[in-house]
């Protein structure tokens, strides 16, 4: 397997486990968000980070490489300290937000990260496109949550 290849298998699957865990974060909050019109946005990102992950699983296979199975365990550590943060206080819909859109900028930065190594130009156009997504989710996420109450 060329450099190439090996780099651009690293990259994807450095960001299908991103993806997991932006779908189990997206997720969860469609369970605590109070605002039921906040619902079907959460869960369309939720959507939308299990399609990025399968995306990209299919280009690690094409590739020659094993897709990544889990999420990361940052994400993981994430998870848990907003656990400890619900059982302190409530949630709101504005902080929770909050919190996605620290999840997303984290996300951008692994995005931004992928395209700076050693990719193949297919590899690069898929990584590419989905960075341009999750930017306009992160900017409707802060939209959001600028005008949520409390």
């Amino acid at each position: 397997m060329n450099t190439t290849h090996q780099a651009s298998i690293d990259a994807l699957n450095d960001l299908i486990e991103n993806a997991r865990d932006g779908e189990f974060g997206f997720s969860q909050c469609v369970q605590r968000v109070q605002s039921a019109s906040l619902r079907p946005i959460l869960q369309r990102r939720a959507d939308d980070c299990r399609n990025a992950a399968a995306e990209l699983q299919v280009l690690v296979l094409r590739y020659g490489g094993k897709p990544a199975d889990g999420g990361t365990a940052l994400g993981a550590l994430h998870r848990g300290w907003i656990s400890v943060k619900d059982t302190l206080t409530p949630d709101s819909d504005r902080r929770l937000l909050d919190e996605v859109e620290r999840g997303e900028d984290a996300a951008l930065g692994r995005y931004r990260k992928a395209l700076q190594a050693d990719l193949t130009p297919e590899v690069r156009e898929v990584i590419t496109r989905q960075m341009r997504g999750v930017q306009a989710n992160h900017d409707q996420i802060k939209s959001l949550r600028d005008t949520a109450p409390g």
